[in-house]
């Protein structure tokens, strides 16, 4: 092979390897007014569970100015890139089809029975975000359920029987062991909703 060819063909092996084989890194995030472990996880695609456990973090309070790490990985291969897209776009579909009863198909890592209650975000003496920063006001349409955080962690998956596929993203206070609230959008449909026991399969 001619000199120059060789230099060309090694020049081209060299430059495909650093683009392809860069390492996993993490970003470091600042937090700012209004940020919630929610906000942060879901604009970085990860869990909240995962970003409290890359950062120690005990409980659901954070402060703006705090410094949190952001697991991120840089692509190794053209391959494994479409497939880590692949995945990360099913998993957005899959956290914005509330409805859909293939999330029952999943491996639940908690199958429990708990009783359920209905509320709104216009109740009395109620702000309409909850406790990990979901304005509900603005999201009438989101599923998601006040839980007791020592039963089903916040940031959860949970699929409901009847309700469909929520976001375990609130508290309460008379929401004690195994019991939820379902929220839903309208005085009405909370009432018709009332009082029942259904079955709850938790995700992550």
């Amino acid at each position: 092979m001619p000199i120059k060819k060789l230099f060309a063909f090694l020049g081209t092996t060299f430059l495909a390897f650093a683009l392809f084989a860069a390492p996993t890194e993490a970003a470091t995030y600042t937090v700012t007014e209004g940020d919630s472990l929610f906000k942060i996880a879901q604009k970085h695609g990860i869990t909240v569970a995962k970003l409290k456990t890359t950062n120690n973090l005990k409980s659901n309070t954070i402060q703006a100015g705090q410094q949190l790490v952001v697991p991120t990985a840089k692509e190794t291969t053209s391959k494994s890139t479409a497939t880590s897209a692949t995945a990360q776009v099913a998993e957005n579909m899959a956290q914005q089809q509330t409805t859909k009863p293939a999330v029952k198909e999943e491996r639940a890592y908690k199958t429990i029975r708990v009783t359920s209650t209905a509320y709104t975000a216009y109740c009395r003496g109620c702000s309409g975000v909850t406790a990990t920063g979901i304005n509900l006001k603005k999201n009438p349409n989101m599923k998601v359920i006040a839980v007791d955080p020592r039963v089903i962690p916040l940031g959860s998956k949970v699929w409901v029987e009847g309700y469909g596929e929520a976001i375990a993203g609130d508290t309460g206070g008379a929401i004690k062991g195994n019991k939820i609230d379902v929220f839903l959008p309208t005085t009405a449909k909370a009432k018709n909703w009332g009082r029942r026991t259904v079955t709850i399969k938790v995700y992550q």
